[in-house]
């Protein structure tokens, strides 16, 4: 059975009710403003958006959270190489660690966060290794806690980083 307010492919629509439209077009026509004026308009907007496009790149300034100078980027990657250096190379059974662990996480999250937007040094080989070796680092105390000792692998490509990092700072990458 088939109810007759359904819809089936082969039944033809039918109105529901009958609805009589009013038109208003006096408020319409006395709303928008002249073809000349509206041209007018239209060609002022255009003018301001694209002088306000094209004229903010020279308004805006560096925000202070970027980078200074190269000498100063090459002196937090030098202070983070050495953290992670006495990190992991700490033994387990020192005291320390922990602490030592969670230093490291404060200078890796300091430097990651002050580095990683400037666009100048994301082709950088130095930049490259040491955000890899943070990355491997961070990973492997968050999963296995900053009493965990790293692996002999992990523990060589980190240092392996470390030193190609080293060598493309002093190179100036």
């Amino acid at each position: 059975m088939s109810s007759p307010t359904l819809v089936t492919p082969t039944s033809k629509p039918a109105a529901l009710f009958a609805v009589k439209t009013k038109t208003v077009t006096a408020a319409v026509a006395a709303a928008e403003p002249p073809p000349e004026k509206q041209t007018l308009l239209r060609r002022q907007f255009l003018t301001l958006s694209a002088a306000t496009t094209l004229g903010a790149p020279l308004i805006v300034s560096t925000p202070a959270a970027f980078a200074s100078s190269d000498e100063e980027y090459v002196k937090d990657t030098e202070d983070v190489i050495n953290k992670v250096r006495t990190t992991i190379t700490m033994d387990k059974e020192n005291p320390n660690v922990a602490t030592s662990v969670a230093e490291l996480r404060d200078v890796s999250n300091t430097w990651v966060a002050k580095y990683r937007r400037e666009k100048a040094l994301l082709g950088r080989a130095s930049f490259r290794d040491i955000y890899s070796a943070l990355n491997a680092v961070s990973g492997h105390y968050i999963s296995f806690g900053p009493t965990a000792p790293i692996p002999a692998k992990r523990k060589a490509r980190i240092l392996e980083e470390m030193d190609s990092a080293e060598k493309a700072l002093s190179r100036g990458r």
